[in-house]
């Protein structure tokens, strides 16, 4: 819970079968991908590496095979295209919220599984299977990715355009929650939480969510938050319910076994509150 990745509202998908370095941001890669990974970096777009499950294929002479998300609005939007070269495409566009000319957009989600084992092995020992059992139900919706950030929740699972995070994810699971994203929906079993959204906040979303039983993904919504201390206080709308939410971190050692941390934070309900309607007076008949 709350651990989705902070910094990712915006996304760059590009394709490259060949390998990855363990970290995007040191441009150990072609220089056409490079470049467009660096072109994203600066303007705080999130660069992703994408591949098909399954069997590697090199791809030559077919330009770039890119696809963008717009996590950031009120109304999400995901599109792809090809393009000749790293600058041909309008990353701009992209963070003004526009579709890039090069692109068209995509009536379907894509989901990532993070199968980056330069960065963790675990990655992609339990990452590669799932990827390939998901690619099975929907081959053209489903990709392997790069590193998306939280190691110890392998398999991750990230569904694109709303950039919904899952971890420590099954076949079944993994299925349920695609399936469940598909009819516009979220499952609080393994919901890692919203990416682009602060952690607390990411918290006080789950436990709107699990108090109130809505599951659509677009019916939540923090109105206003402050901070106190490190208590996070929340008015959240859910459906048609407003709610007070106050949460706070919460660290635990992590289990003997886990990898990239020694600790691991979450969060507490503090307490949780449902706030009476606005009621609007009646002006007095003259």
């Amino acid at each position: 819970m709350a651990s989705a990745t902070v910094g990712a509202r915006l996304w760059l998908l590009v394709e490259y079968s060949g390998a990855w370095p363990s970290h995007l941001e040191n441009l150990e890669l072609p220089h056409d991908v490079a470049r467009l990974v660096e072109r994203a970096l600066e303007r705080g777009v999130r660069p992703q590496l994408i591949r098909r499950p399954g069997r590697r294929t090199r791809q030559a002479g077919q330009g770039l095979r890119v696809l963008v998300a717009y996590g950031a609005g009120p109304e999400p939007w995901l599109a792809s295209g090809v393009v000749a070269g790293p600058d041909d495409l309008d990353l701009d566009a992209l963070v003004a919220g526009v579709v890039p000319e090069s692109c068209i957009l995509e009536d379907e989600p894509v989901f990532l599984v993070c199968t980056h084992a330069k960065r963790n092995a675990c990655c992609a020992r339990i990452g590669l299977p799932l990827a390939r059992d998901l690619a099975e139900v929907w081959p053209d919706r489903v990709w392997e990715t790069s590193h998306v950030g939280g190691d110890r929740y392998a398999a991750n699972l990230v569904c694109l355009p709303h950039g919904i995070f899952y971890g420590s994810m099954s076949q079944a699971a993994a299925i349920a929650a695609a399936n469940a994203y598909r009819s516009g929906e979220i499952i609080l079993d393994r919901y890692r939480g919203r990416a682009g959204i602060p952690e607390p906040l990411q918290a006080v979303e789950h436990f709107a969510r699990a108090h109130t039983g809505e599951c659509s993904v677009g019916a939540v919504a923090v109105e206003s938050s402050r901070l106190d201390g490190d208590v996070t206080h929340a008015i959240v709308r859910c459906g048609d319910v407003r709610l007070r939410v106050v949460v706070t971190p919460s660290a635990f050692r992590a289990p003997c076994g886990t990898v990239c941390a020694e600790t691991i934070t979450t969060y507490r309900l503090v307490s949780l509150d449902r706030l009476s309607p606005v009621r609007y007076a009646t002006p007095a008949l003259t």
